[in-house]
């Protein structure tokens, strides 16, 4: 018995639709392949200032000293008095 065109067609069909079916599917990896990462013990650490950096009360004295008399605008804005 010979195979008619039509009959070649469909299950030339049916396995692109398979194989598009199969390469659409991810893998998953065995459960033995998973690694878990330990978590570093501590807690929270201290604030430290960088370099030269002042803390809030620090520039808040630096300006009210550095702005006297000065006119009320850019850095100065609040600290003329």
């Amino acid at each position: 018995m010979r195979p008619t065109l039509a009959a070649l067609m469909v299950c030339a069909l049916l396995a692109n639709a398979a194989n598009a079916a199969d390469a659409g599917v991810k893998k998953e990896k065995p459960a033995a392949a998973k690694t878990v990462k330990a978590k570093k013990p501590g807690g929270k650490a201290p604030k430290f200032i960088k370099g030269g950096e002042e803390s809030t009360a620090e520039r808040d004295r630096r300006l009210l000293r550095e702005c006297k008399g000065r006119a009320n605008a850019g850095a100065c804005l609040g600290y003329t008095g």
